[in-house]
This record gives C-alpha cells, structure tokens and sequence, in this order.
C-alpha cells in the first residue's frame, strides 16, 4: 500500500509540474514515515494545486489525509498521508528547509518509470 502512495503521491505533483521531485525511503531513519517526497513550484498559486492534486487523488483512492498544513500561506504545504509525507514547498523556500540535507541518511527512491 505505501508504494502506491508513494506512486500516487509523486504522479499528482508531476501532473501538475512540481519542479525537482524527491522521494526519500525513511525506514529506519525516522518513525514519522516510510516515505517522504518533496517537490517546489514557481508560485503561490502553483503550490496551492500540487497541494490540491495530492489531496484529490489520495481521496480518490480512499486514502485517510491525516494532516494537511501551510496550504493558505503557500510556502510550505504539509500532506501527512501517513507511511507519506508530501512536502511542497515555494522554490524560494525549498533551499532554505533543504530536508535533502537535513534527512540526509535516508536513500533517495528511484523515480523512473513513475514520472512519465
């Protein structure tokens, strides 16, 4: 089931032209979530539908939003998805957080094939 978050997770922020998706395995680093996948947009507005899309979709599929934070600033939107973590953040933002870096343990997952 996680995998397919995960997949459902980084096809909305593709659909919707999230810049630089970043998918981080989390097991064993951290008990918040298997997964976490990060992306950045251009603008308010453009974080705002990554943010929606997510939200969709995982409804779609029944998916439980646990948590869902920032999405009226626009500069850090939190999906809590629960074994998934969505961040999506303003470009200005991202290299601010860097959680790449802060996370820096955790393998990053291979996209191929999940981004068209």
């Amino acid at each position: 089931m996680t995998s397919s978050i995960l997949h459902l997770v980084v096809q909305a922020m593709d659909d919707k032209r999230g810049e630089n998706i970043v998918a981080l395995n989390m097991k064993g680093v951290s008990v918040i979530a298997d997964y976490f996948v990060i992306c950045h947009a251009n603008s308010d507005k453009q974080v705002q539908a990554i943010a929606e899309e997510v939200k969709k979709s995982a409804q779609k599929e029944g998916i439980e939003i646990k948590r869902l934070e920032g999405f009226d600033q626009a500069r850090w939107v939190l999906i809590d998805l629960g074994d998934v973590v969505t961040h999506v953040f303003h470009k200005d933002e991202r290299p601010y957080y860097n959680l790449e870096k802060l996370w820096g343990d955790a393998p990053e997952v291979a996209l191929e094939g999940v981004i068209d």
